[in-house]
């Protein structure tokens, strides 16, 4: 019956997404293809957070320097003429993989406010870095000089293509996502962040499987930046603000931790809310701060725990 109801939940959601293009089409509205192409890549983002946050429990405010580093690797290999998305997309992992990695290697080893303290200074430190980077426009960004080229496989320049390209992405993150926390890797990581010492008396060592989950959410992120500078077609030091890493973890929080289609609720909501809000007036923070409080007082799960009890354990 689980399994079911998460199959269910899934293809609903998943069509739901792949009749936004015909449907923007029909109301001759294609600027809904960008918002929920938007949308996804943040979704893929949060997912990747949720790794860490939601099954391991680190709680990591700089995730947004990923997602920098990820949209940097495309912008500076564009700059110097290399379009070719195989190898922008490939360094947009690795070099976020190797930061996670190091990032990671620091942090794990402590706990509580200093890991969280650690995981800020460090995106900070990217941050600054970026903006000191004058020849890529530093504080002021740079625009992409091509979006990625595959070859004649698929063109990003058309934006259903695009999209149904970011959309298989997102089922295919959440595929693996699923597999992975339910397999050994991820009961070791829920078990440290239930009781660590227990985890290690048993003969598991948490700090290598948290490191591994690190490097993943690290890489993972990095190809939504990949993506997130091809949608905007520019870049900028903003993308790794601690800002954009609360907006990240807000999506988790606000969908809901610990599950796979929480974060991907998480990020429909708050930026289509921030969208329609921003419409009817300049002051829609005030709007969208107390839905988002009340949110967290009284869905303890997030708006996917809202849903029936049976779905909710997908991890």
């Amino acid at each position: 019956m689980l399994h079911r109801s998460r199959t269910i939940v899934m293809a609903v959601g998943v069509l739901a997404l792949a009749l936004v293009p015909p449907a923007a089409a029909a109301l001759n509205q294609p600027f809904y293809v960008d918002l929920f192409r938007r949308m996804m890549i943040f979704a893929l983002a949060a997912l990747s957070l949720d790794l860490v946050l939601g099954y391991g429990g680190m709680v990591s405010f700089g995730h947004a320097a990923y997602l920098g580093i990820g949209a940097y690797a495309v912008g500076i290999l564009a700059f110097y003429g290399v379009d070719n998305g195989f190898l922008q997309w490939s360094a947009a992992i690795a070099a976020s993989a190797v930061a996670a990695l190091v990032i990671g290697a620091i942090s794990i080893r402590t706990s509580g406010v200093s890991f969280i303290m650690i995981t800020l200074a460090f995106a900070q430190m990217l941050y600054y870095l970026g903006i000191s980077l004058e020849t890529y426009g530093g504080d002021n960004g740079m625009p992409l000089r091509t979006r990625s080229q595959f070859a004649g496989l698929i063109d990003l320049r058309n934006p259903y293509a695009f999209y149904y390209l970011v959309l298989a992405l997102l089922v295919l993150f959440l595929v693996l996502g699923h597999r992975l926390v339910n397999a050994r890797f991820g009961m070791v990581i829920r078990a440290a962040k239930s009781n660590e010492p227990r985890a290690r008396a048993i003969g598991f060592s948490p700090f290598r499987y948290k490191l591994v989950a690190f490097v993943l959410a690290g890489g993972a992120c990095g190809l939504a930046g990949a993506l997130l500078a091809n949608q905007t077609e520019y870049l900028t030091p903003e993308f790794m603000h601690w800002t954009r890493s609360g907006e990240i973890m807000f999506m988790v929080i606000l969908g809901g931790m610990g599950t796979l289609f929480g974060p991907v609720v998480g990020a429909i909501v708050l930026l289509g809310l921030e969208d329609v809000l921003s419409a009817l007036t300049e002051h829609w923070q005030i709007i969208l701060g107390p839905f988002l409080v009340l949110v967290v007082l009284f869905a303890k799960r997030g708006l996917f725990g809202l849903l029936p009890g049976e779905v909710l354990r997908d991890g």
